[in-house]
């Protein structure tokens, strides 16, 4: 009787340990899991002009104008500061529409964010690669839009939306366009709103291997 209890106890005592350590190993598959990624969208829409600076021979002042911005927040930055940071896109991220002129990066862009006490500078510099256009979009958001994490990776900023206000001069602050096409530059002012957002990139289902049999 004493051995079949000792028996019976033993067999209970692997099974709690059994139990124990696969539960410690899926305790860490789970935690081994990366969190899902977000991607960023960042969206400027408003009104180009006053002409501060050139002769705008593409004739974008007064017309309409959107950039959209789309950049994962995984991202790291190619460059930074204590203040400031430089993210490199890939082709694609960014869209650019002003006036009649469409087009979408298809080579790498920069993304600079610099946060300073008077504001925080979000700079776009783009190509369009095959007309040769360069443009380099320059926004003012509020000052405490964003937090220091965003030096780290990009992030949304708040208020969103918020209001764009526009330069009075090519070198001074507000929001500004700058473009330099057939070997002119011209510097436009900028007026609207910015917003920002972010998004839980969808997670694919893995494929059921019982199905392809």
């Amino acid at each position: 009787m004493l051995s079949k209890v000792l028996r019976t106890s033993a067999l209970i005592l692997v099974a709690i340990v059994v139990t124990g350590n696969s539960l410690r190993a899926q305790s860490v598959d789970i935690s081994a899991v990366n969190p899902a990624t977000h991607t960023l969208t960042i969206t400027l829409k408003g009104t180009l002009g006053p002409v501060l600076s050139g002769s705008d021979p593409l004739g974008l002042d007064g017309k309409k104008g959107t950039v959209t911005v789309l950049a994962s927040e995984s991202l790291s930055p190619t460059k930074h500061t204590a203040t400031s940071a430089t993210y490199t896109l890939p082709p694609g991220a960014i869209k650019v529409t002003a006036g009649s002129n469409k087009f979408t990066t298809k080579s790498p862009s920069k993304m600079i964010i610099n946060l300073t006490s008077t504001a925080d500078i979000l700079t776009l510099m783009v190509v369009d690669t095959s007309t040769g256009l360069t443009v380099t979009d320059t926004t003012y958001l509020k000052a405490g839009s964003w937090t220091t994490a965003v030096l780290k990776h990009p992030g949304v900023f708040t208020p969103s939306p918020q209001t764009l206000m526009s330069a009075t001069t090519a070198n001074g602050p507000g929001c500004k366009v700058k473009y330099t096409i057939f070997g002119s530059t011209t510097v436009l002012g900028f007026h609207g709103t910015g917003s920002s957002s972010s998004t839980v990139d969808p997670v694919l289902p893995e494929e059921d291997l019982d199905l392809e049999q």
